[in-house]
């Protein structure tokens, strides 16, 4: 894998690809979580510290067909300046006379934001002529946004056709990102579990079949549980339940045993009359919930039952919450299970946590120091499990 660590930058200028896609305050437009550029910063320090020029270029959000303020990165360059402790330079633009105008005044050490590369349309249809004339903008290029590693854009992936292969390279996040997925899916230590969670079977069929091949266990929590009780008779009541993928989870359920992988779903639930932090509350067995109720969150023997399989984990991946963790009344099973992997991990086993609900979850409840590994790609990780060839990994490779 070929990555900026040997690469000579002085008098390059470097256009290197993050994933700036941090959550603003709605109201002040401040950055909430600064995990992602934090991700970033050796990438650029390593390039400033040989005497290399950065230019960073970014998506923000998902503006409708041209620019909208609120999506403009000009909003996090105050902050992106105080991680850096350098003065970062912002362009209103990404193409076009004044950004290459602005270039030219670039000296060794300058660092250049890009405004949107969602400004423009032809990003995110991986329009050439716009990847050719990102590409005129710097010498080598860098990408280090494993967050949108599986989208085939201009910026993420056609550009790279535009520079040698001795100009391309990854950056050191997206190389962590590649090295700790593989830890994790290709050499795994065992026992491995893998703890899948969210609202909708459908979203986690692919990464669950990949799974069948290589875990032992597979722990299921969230929404998409209540979608394999259903699908083995039991009673759901109003609990979220896709009754198309009935027979998918039937399925999926059958494949486990064939090939000997232990799917445990949880036993118990905590449920309530409504979708509402302030609704009546009540346990229940998940097999068995009351008409008019729906199940938010897993109970406490539950959580039991899913810390002891945690705690006998070699290896341990999570993806996706246990429940409504948002909502302080059903955050319990979700904040269980973290504190167990983080459990876990110290007691020597490698975890890895991605997907936005579960890495919001970790820093919710202080743990991310306690984890091996936390991704930065959610959508990028799940297709990378998925066994999927992902465009901007492949792009740089060949």
């Amino acid at each position: 894998m070929k990555t900026i660590a040997d690469y000579p930058f002085k008098g390059k200028r470097v256009l290197v690809r993050v994933d700036f896609n941090v959550p603003l305050d709605k109201q002040d437009f401040s950055v909430t979580d600064d995990s992602r550029i934090r991700g970033a910063l050796p990438t650029i320090n390593k390039i400033l510290n040989d005497g290399g020029t950065v230019i960073l270029m970014s998506h923000l959000g998902r503006p409708k067909g041209g620019p909208e303020d609120k999506y403009s990165l000009r909003h996090i360059v105050a902050h992106t300046s105080g991680l850096l402790q350098r003065h970062v330079k912002f362009v209103a633009d990404c193409v076009g006379d004044t950004v290459k105008q602005t270039i030219d005044t670039l000296k060794p050490g300058d660092v250049l934001l890009l405004e949107n590369l969602r400004f423009h349309p032809e990003e995110e249809k991986g329009d050439e002529a716009f990847a050719r004339e990102l590409s005129l903008l710097g010498d080598v290029y860098v990408n280090d946004a494993f967050g949108t590693a599986h989208r085939a854009h201009a910026s993420t992936a056609i550009i790279a056709k535009y520079f040698s292969a001795e100009d391309k390279m990854f950056g050191y996040l997206m190389a962590a990102e590649i090295e700790n997925a593989d830890k994790a899916i290709k050499n795994p230590q065992h026992p491995f579990t893998a703890i899948i969670g969210g609202a909708k079977v459908s979203d986690k069929i692919l990464i669950m079949e990949q799974l069948l091949d290589k875990a032992d266990y597979i722990i299921i929590g969230g929404g998409m549980a209540y979608t394999f009780f259903r699908a083995l008779g039991g009673n759901v009541g109003n609990s979220l339940c896709e009754m198309e993928r009935l027979e998918t989870a039937k399925a999926l359920l059958d494949k486990a045993k064939e090939k000997n992988v232990q799917i445990i779903l949880p036993q118990d639930s905590v449920i309530a009359d409504a979708f509402d932090n302030n609704a009546n509350i009540s346990i229940s067995e998940s097999s068995n919930i009351p008409d008019g109720w729906m199940g938010l969150d897993i109970g406490s023997k539950s959580i039991a039952a899913f810390r002891d399989v945690i705690l006998k984990s070699k290896t341990i991946l999570w993806n996706g919450p246990m429940g409504v963790f948002e909502m302080s009344n059903f955050q319990g099973g979700t904040k269980g299970i973290a504190l167990a992997v983080a459990e876990a991990t110290s007691q020597g086993a490698f975890s890895l946590v991605g997907g936005g609900d579960s890495v919001a979850a970790v820093n919710t409840f202080g743990i991310a120091n306690h984890i091996s590994y936390i991704s930065t790609g959610g959508g990028a990780m799940l297709e990378y499990f998925e066994g999927k060839q992902l465009p901007g990994i492949y792009s740089i490779l060949h």
